[in-house]
């Protein structure tokens, strides 16, 4: 009952938008939009449509003139041509990436193909892709892997943890991964009523973890209203066996998601404010703000460099090309290092920065040992030596 008066006064401060919009006409964006809703709501979704581009125009457009910045040494990586959304590196040099991703109002490129999970030895001198297989029953057509995170029990016995969206609901599958087979073992999948619209996840322990809501709604009309009116409903979830619960809220849409080095707090991008949150951990998980640092680009997918404490962050420079693919006119890829990120004034650089013409909407950055990873939405990977 209350989700459904929540979803009437939703739509009632749409129409009241509405009526304050003397020309949408003016506005019109064309953004992707699934088949299935165009059909079964007639013409109503090119007016949500149209209020929603001049939103997100205002919201998330940036003026920026993109200066390209890139190591020497950077090539992309061959068998990676989906995407590689995440991408979660051990501290063995060990790389797990998801890719295939299919994502509402995003491209993809193999939209008949299931997502994959990718497997790199960074310790090799000319690091190769491979694909894992996956075993013990898990159905594999139903894989669209987004956000990931890895954990290691005592006995050194190696999780992978991932975001799953099985017909765009949300599910997080547990696996084990199988070193000398290089193939990951199905454990478990789990389920909850908070945990919808899941982007990315952070494992501390077993079966405990954070996980981002990256919108309130799940209907996807809804989801569309509240990318107009940005009412700040996401929101950052906790997860064991014993409790699930809200830890933090008030997000404008709650993204990538890690932990720093010492465990004692959690950043947290939120990708259309344009910022990163950091929230302090306490002993019953919950999480407490502690401060915003502003980066003035669309912040994806956050990891940590394990030599220093530093935040990696995978951006979109230009958001609206995404949202309105244009392969002329693609969107750029950006990384940005944040250092010392608790201190009053932290320190932000680029590490790199494409127009689009060789990597397009990334979406992370993981280095380990002066090599990076820089994963997309749906294009390409880069490998590059720092």
């Amino acid at each position: 009952m209350i989700q459904l008066l929540e979803e009437e006064v939703f739509v009632e401060q749409f129409l009241l938008l509405l009526t304050a919009c003397q020309n949408p006409e003016a506005f019109v964006y064309k953004l992707r939009i699934p088949r299935q809703l165009s059909q079964s709501t007639g013409g109503t979704e090119l007016v949500a449509l149209t209020v929603l581009g001049a939103s997100l125009e205002e919201r998330v457009s940036t003026s920026r003139e993109i200066e390209p910045t890139e190591p020497q040494n950077c090539h992309l990586v061959e068998g990676l041509e989906n995407g590689s959304e995440d991408i979660d590196i051990l501290p063995s040099g060990l790389a797990f990436i998801s890719t295939g991703l299919k994502y509402p109002g995003m491209p993809n490129f193999a939209p008949d193909k299931p997502g994959r999970i990718f497997l790199m030895d960074l310790n090799e001198q000319n690091p190769k892709a491979q694909a894992l297989e996956i075993s013990d029953g898990f159905d594999q057509e139903s894989l669209n892997p987004h956000g990931i995170s890895t954990f290691i029990d005592k006995d050194n016995t190696v999780y992978l943890y991932v975001v799953n969206h099985p017909n765009m609901d949300s599910t997080v599958e547990i696996f084990k991964f199988e070193e000398q087979q290089r193939s990951l073992i199905h454990l478990k999948t789990i389920n909850h009523e908070l945990l919808k619209s899941v982007n990315d996840i952070v494992v501390l322990g077993s079966e405990q973890f954070y996980a981002t809501r990256d919108h309130y709604f799940t209907n996807y009309f809804l989801v569309l209203l509240e990318m107009i009116l940005d009412p700040h409903w996401t929101s950052v979830l906790f997860y064991s066996p014993k409790e699930v619960k809200v830890v933090a809220q008030g997000f404008s849409s709650a993204n990538g998601i890690t932990v720093s080095l010492d465990k004692k707090y959690v950043y947290v991008a939120d990708v259309t404010a344009r910022n990163i949150h950091v929230m302090e951990k306490h002993d019953n998980w919950d999480l407490t703000p502690v401060k915003v640092i502003q980066l003035g680009t669309l912040v994806d997918n956050l990891t940590v460099d394990p030599a220093t404490g530093d935040i990696l962050a995978g951006c979109h420079p230009y958001p609206m090309k995404l949202l309105s693919y244009n392969p002329e006119d693609p969107p750029g890829s950006e990384v940005l290092r944040i250092q010392d990120p608790l201190s009053d004034k932290p320190r932000v650089s680029t590490l790199y920065m494409n127009n689009g013409s060789v990597l397009q909407a990334s979406t992370v950055a993981s280095v380990h040992q002066k090599k990076m990873l820089v994963g997309t939405v749906f294009h390409k990977t880069l490998y590059c030596e720092l």
